[in-house]
């Protein structure tokens, strides 16, 4: 059942070099490396390994009955259902803040309740959407590459 496409399953460790996404801008090019993320903003997740978005739509995920979420497109290419909007507290999602993450298209939240796999991939937990907010749908960034904003966006430091 479900769409057929890449599924998106949580796991406990942090550390798992799976897990990685990359925070990029609507397909508009509207985010610069480098710039805070605002609360509010449209973002897209696309999956470091695969280069697949976090995308969700209108199928019943298998285990809980919620909205399926997947991992969709090619090489960060994807659709208008790879657009989640923040949500957080202040003006600016700050590097240890948990955070919602609003589906744009559907309404529904990003969201993890303990559902786990059998085989082939035992004990990963289903990632699915709730339409209501919870605290089954707070995420933090655990690791990652987070990159300060220069003063001056004509000078570069890297090569």
């Amino acid at each position: 059942t479900g769409s057929g496409q890449q599924s998106v399953t949580g796991v406990e460790a942090s550390d798992d070099a799976n897990s990685y996404w990359r925070i990029r801008g609507k397909s508009d090019g509207s985010c610069q490396r480098g710039t805070p993320v605002k609360c509010g903003q449209a973002i897209r997740l696309t999956h470091v390994n695969t280069g697949k978005n976090l995308h969700t739509h209108h199928f019943a995920s298998p285990l809980s009955n919620n909205q399926e979420v997947s991992a969709f497109g090619d090489d960060g290419e994807g659709d208008d259902l790879d657009i989640w909007m923040v949500q957080c507290s202040g003006t600016h999602w700050e590097r240890d803040d948990a955070v919602r993450f609003k589906h744009v298209g559907t309404d529904v939240f990003l969201s993890i309740t303990g559902e786990q796999y059998g085989h082939p991939i035992r004990g990963q937990r289903e990632v699915h959407g709730m339409p209501t907010a919870n605290h089954h749908n707070y995420w933090k960034a655990m690791e990652g590459v987070f990159i300060k904003p220069s003063m001056d966006p004509a000078k570069h430091d890297e090569l």
